[in-house]
């Protein structure tokens, strides 16, 4: 993939002279390093039945997992982003991949329920990492095409979330939680590949430092846009709480009443259409 693809400029007066080109290079390389985040992400929840085994776990205990992770990968992403919004650190990346890195170790050698607390909730600080600043890579990288590369994004990280109870079950089920280990490959390799990404990001804003900003108009009243989002985020809230309560006792559900172990997931389907929806969009976006 072409990590050396010359930066394009993204705002000022430059912007509005000069057509950007879509760099799709660094979206392939987001989309991977997505795709690595997502999968590690979702194996705290696929061993679920090892942890409780293990540990003589009970259900309350399992929440507890759920809600240390979710509260680390969630609340502290409008920090983060708020944060680099005001000071741009493009080597975030791959800092918070070894966040991650460090919890996978942790939870590969967790000899206790508080141990495995940490381990969810440097897993779940590495995502808050990853989340604001990939997206940022992915629009700087877009050319213009938002639509088409927040789809290329998404479908890495769709993808990686189905690939990681498969691999659970393939690697971890049949040996033991010790086998979480083996997943400290994928966050080197996405830690290479975010080394890559920071440089292309760190030459970029290099080159746009100091050049005017582009003047964001925002035609709606305040009053209406706090309202909209207000909606929006009790929407994002009650989705994600009924699918966090659903997942953390689908497996068990599943175990008990139709003898699997892990539920079987498929990842092709999501991936194709994600993509043909961004183009879509794209261009139904410019034709308005």
């Amino acid at each position: 993939m072409a990590m050396s693809e010359q930066p394009q400029p993204v705002a000022g007066a430059a912007a509005s002279t000069t057509k950007a080109r879509t760099s799709f290079g660094i979206l392939g390389a987001i989309s991977l390093s997505h795709l690595l985040n997502d999968m590690i992400q979702s194996l705290i929840l696929a061993i679920y039945p090892l942890l409780q085994s293990e540990f003589s776990l009970t259900f309350m205990q399992i929440g507890m997992i759920t809600l240390t992770f979710q509260l680390a990968s969630s609340l502290l992403q409008p920090v983060v982003g708020y944060w680099t919004d005001k000071y741009p650190m493009p080597w975030s990346l791959p800092i918070g991949m070894c966040f991650t890195l460090s919890g996978l170790v942790l939870l590969a050698l967790a000899g206790s329920f508080g141990a495995v607390l940490l381990a969810a909730a440097l897993v779940g600080t590495g995502s808050s990492v990853f989340h604001p600043e990939s997206s940022r890579v992915a629009r700087m990288a877009s050319g213009g095409r938002h639509g088409l590369a927040q789809s290329i994004f998404q479908v890495g990280g769709n993808f990686g979330s189905s690939l990681g109870p498969l691999l659970a079950a393939v690697i971890i089920a049949p040996y033991g939680k010790g086998n979480v280990a083996w997943f400290v490959l994928a966050a080197l390799l996405a830690i290479v590949v975010l080394a890559q990404i920071s440089r292309w990001y760190s030459a970029q804003h290099r080159m746009n430092k100091g050049k005017p900003k582009a003047t964001i108009i925002n035609p709606l009243p305040r009053n209406k846009v706090v309202l909209a989002v207000s909606i929006l985020l009790i929407l994002i809230f009650s989705k994600y709480f009924y699918m966090a309560s659903i997942s953390s006792y689908y497996t068990f559900y599943l175990m008990q009443k139709i003898r699997i172990i892990y539920p079987e997931c498929s990842a092709s389907s999501v991936c194709l259409p994600v993509c043909r929806c961004g183009r879509y969009g794209d261009r139904r976006a410019c034709r308005g």
